[in-house]
């Protein structure tokens, strides 16, 4: 994806990110890009190192996990237990999948849940 091209969105911050109930939590920066068509490329990295990057575009999804080296790809918006992939509906005024909550505490901040397992993303962006 060529996040410089017209039409897309990009915003930079930090996270904090809970795997599931069992796994400790990890903070790092967070990139959400988003375009006019849908699309979108959101990246966790704990510099130097991205930690996963999922992505939408074209009616395909595709999701990397450096952490685990697999990479996992479909079609469609992508799998609704992925909390990679409810961020950018969730920011945009969506509905998120299935267990997920969104709320925002600040104005500037928000908090993605999913209690079924554990998981959470909460942060803030900067742009």
């Amino acid at each position: 994806m060529d996040l410089s091209a017209p039409g897309w969105h990009v915003l930079q911050g930090q996270a904090v990110w809970k795997p599931n109930a069992h796994r400790p939590e990890l903070t790092g920066d967070i990139l959400l890009a988003t375009n006019v068509d849908g699309d979108f490329f959101v990246q966790f990295t704990k510099n130097p190192f991205p930690l996963v990057s999922a992505e939408v575009s074209d009616g395909r999804w595709q999701i990397i996990s450096d952490t685990q080296a697999h990479t996992w790809r479909g079609h469609g918006h992508g799998p609704g237990r992925v909390s990679w992939f409810q961020l950018p509906v969730a920011l945009a005024g969506g509905q998120p999948a299935d267990s997920w909550q969104f709320t925002r505490p600040t104005p500037e901040t928000w908090r993605l849940k999913n209690p079924r397992t554990g998981e959470s993303l909460e942060g803030e962006f900067f742009q």
